[in-house]
């Protein structure tokens, strides 16, 4: 994907298939023509040195469905979706739950 800024406009290009599919899916969340359009809001930080991933939450859209993965929790632990905040409680062995399309963090 490649990104290109211009004074106050952002340009997304998709260099792939898959980019493009996620970009037009990523377009009809955000654009509605007969209402409001909805916002990108920045979460967390972005720091390349430490992780090269910038996370935007979707402004006025609902978290996604939780889901279980086949990963399990080590311990008991909260773990935290970071699209959406939404938290859950996961005893020690039971599979850690997906959230927003991704598995959810544990929290310290």
């Amino acid at each position: 994907m490649k990104i290109r800024i211009d004074r106050n406009v952002v340009e997304l290009l998709p260099e792939s298939p898959q980019e493009t599919a996620s970009m037009e899916v990523l377009w009809r969340v955000v654009v509605d023509c007969l209402r409001e359009n909805k916002k990108l809001v920045p979460i967390g930080e972005y720091i390349p040195a430490k992780e090269n991933l910038a996370r935007f939450v979707i402004e006025g859209v609902a978290g996604g469905r939780t889901e279980l993965s086949e990963a399990m929790a080590p311990a008991d632990a909260t773990y935290l979706c970071a699209v959406c905040n939404k938290y859950k409680a996961v005893k020690a062995r039971q599979a850690i739950p997906y959230c927003c399309g991704r598995i959810m963090e544990a929290v310290d």
